[in-house]
């Protein structure tokens, strides 16, 4: 890993209790507001990256469903093929008109 140039240095202060207070220019530059989650990447040379963690639900089962396909994808790139016109037609007719809010919880009946 190659060393990063020192954009900006600053310090804080851990609490007995060991937490300390991310400095405001730091604050400012990641983006960060309260309650936001934050990470921390330990390299090998003992220093540390703080980044934000963007609020993303991750789903075990689909990231390793998407790296099979991948790596499938990889080994037998001869077995990947076009999606047929009329497939997709089929598929737009049972759907047209239906409106989807991602942000609406699923009913009962539907989870």
């Amino acid at each position: 890993m190659a060393i990063a140039q020192k954009m900006l240095e600053s310090e804080s202060t851990l609490t007995s209790r060991y937490q300390t207070t991310i400095p405001q220019i730091v604050r400012k530059i990641l983006g960060l507001d309260k309650n936001d989650k934050i990470k921390y990447t330990l390299n090998r040379d003992g220093s540390v990256l703080l980044s934000k963690l963007e609020n993303k639900e991750e789903d075990p089962v689909l990231e390793q469903f998407l790296t099979f396909l991948a790596n499938d994808i990889s080994k037998n790139p001869h077995n990947l093929q076009a999606i047929n016109f009329d497939l997709v037609q089929k598929a737009q007719s049972l759907a047209g008109g239906i409106e989807i809010d991602l942000n609406n919880s699923l009913s009962d009946e539907d989870e």
